[in-house]
């Protein structure tokens, strides 16, 4: 027996709908969260010279992220069922014990990491590895620089290896949020039912995928304007940052709005499920 919901591949597209429509319904309020999720992101770049500091406020980033994003769904359901939100919301998901839940997405991530350093360095070669990193360092000042070969067959094998776990990443976490936040459930059976859902619905993941990856293209261009107007006025610092709080203004209330209709349609319980998807019959497999 599944705990998941089967949808059309055209749900894919319904989901990035839904997040632009949710956009419309309140777009003061969640431009604004994603503003301040934009600048929250962007404080590592104000202290790229100061090495340590640099370096901490990363890793801190990298930590809250995930709460942020549970506090964000939290906003994008208050503008769904037609309440008011404001960037106090963005801090939600440090609330109710949730803190440490959302903070555990951050695992799948790190053994993605380290399995990818691994393979690497086990189907490349530590020596080759080597190599080309001080032949890299040599290169700076040379016009003609002359690299190792590399074995081609195998690092592109590592590529694919790692296109391959960034979606099994991206699946453990889609939905986990909204699980997390509304749901009450502990972290990894949030992300285990996440990549179910996501495993049973490959032509819908599909479909939202490359829709947002066209939207995303468009966001990031119209962002990097910005970055190199106000670059060009105030300095690359401030450039960067003022384009990254608009990119995330303008991106993130669609993608957090596109995770929260994707819950809805695929693992959120009846009060909260959409209405045009029918529950999948209690026999077949389990995935």
């Amino acid at each position: 027996m599944t705990d998941v919901r089967k949808v059309t591949a055209g749900a894919g597209a319904e989901w990035l709908l839904g997040g632009f429509g949710l956009l419309r319904k309140a777009p003061g309020g969640l431009a604004g969260i994603g503003a301040v999720f934009g600048l929250i992101s962007a404080l590592p770049l104000m202290l790229m010279g100061a090495t340590g500091a640099f370096f901490g406020l990363q890793v801190l980033t990298l930590l809250i992220t995930p709460v942020l994003l549970g506090g964000f769904v939290y906003a994008v359901r208050e503008v769904d069922q037609d309440r008011a939100t404001s960037p106090a919301h963005l801090f939600e998901g440090f609330r109710n014990g949730r803190t440490f839940p959302l903070m555990a997405q951050i695992v799948p991530q790190f053994v993605f990491g380290i399995a990818a350093v691994v393979l690497l360095m086990l189907m490349i070669g530590v020596d080759q590895l080597q190599a080309l990193s001080v032949a890299m360092e040599q290169s700076g000042g040379s016009s003609e620089p002359t690299f190792p070969d590399m074995p081609a067959g195998r690092l592109l094998l590592w590529m694919l290896i790692v296109f391959l776990l960034v979606i099994a990443v991206y699946f453990y976490t889609f939905i986990a949020s909204p699980q997390i936040m509304f749901e009450g459930r502990p972290a990894f059976q949030a992300m285990g039912r996440s990549f179910r859902a996501c495993l049973r619905n490959v032509p819908a993941m599909l479909v939202f995928f490359v829709l947002l990856v066209l939207v995303a293209v468009l966001m990031s261009i119209a962002s990097q304007l910005v970055t190199a107007l106000v670059g060009a006025a105030l300095g690359l610092t401030a450039g960067m940052v003022v384009g990254q709080v608009v990119l995330m203004a303008a991106l993130m209330p669609v993608v957090v709005g596109a995770i929260y209709t994707a819950w809805r349609q695929m693992a959120a319980p009846a009060d909260d499920a959409r209405d045009d998807q029918a529950p999948v019959p209690s026999s077949g497999i389990e995935l």
